[in-house]
């Protein structure tokens, strides 16, 4: 099975420690796209998003990010424009295309599927017969 890293924050009793968490293949792109989902957004922006809505327990750094957003890109996921930022800067700015949409109710489905299959055997108290 593939696996992506990105770093995920960890309370030590001292703070918050930088732990690097392997997601399965598609959790950086299923999340992506449910931010794209809001409104179209630079790189940055969707990285923030994720932090903010996890309360820093997932940090996607650029190395993996703009590595998904060209995958999802080259996969017509998601398109992008150059655009002038407020700050007067160009800036790469994407957003979810039609076929993203879809691609997001399908990924959506599926991980909710198997978030539901993990916590019954993460729950489960006795063995099995």
């Amino acid at each position: 099975m593939y696996t992506r890293s990105i770093v995920a924050y960890t309370s030590n009793g001292h703070g918050y420690m930088p732990r690097t968490v392997d997601l399965l293949q598609g959790t950086l792109d299923l999340l992506i796209l449910k931010t794209l989902s809001w409104g179209p957004a630079h790189g940055y922006a969707v990285a923030r998003w994720i932090e903010t809505l996890t309360g820093e327990v997932l940090r996607v750094g650029e190395g993996s990010l703009y590595p998904a957003l060209h995958r999802l890109e080259e996969r017509g996921w998601v398109e992008s424009s150059w655009q002038i930022s407020s700050t007067k800067r160009r800036t790469k700015v994407y957003r979810l295309t039609a076929k993203g949409r879809q691609q997001l109710k399908a990924e959506t489905g599926t991980w909710s599927q198997f978030v539901d299959a993990v916590a019954k055997v993460l729950k489960t108290e006795e063995r099995p017969l």
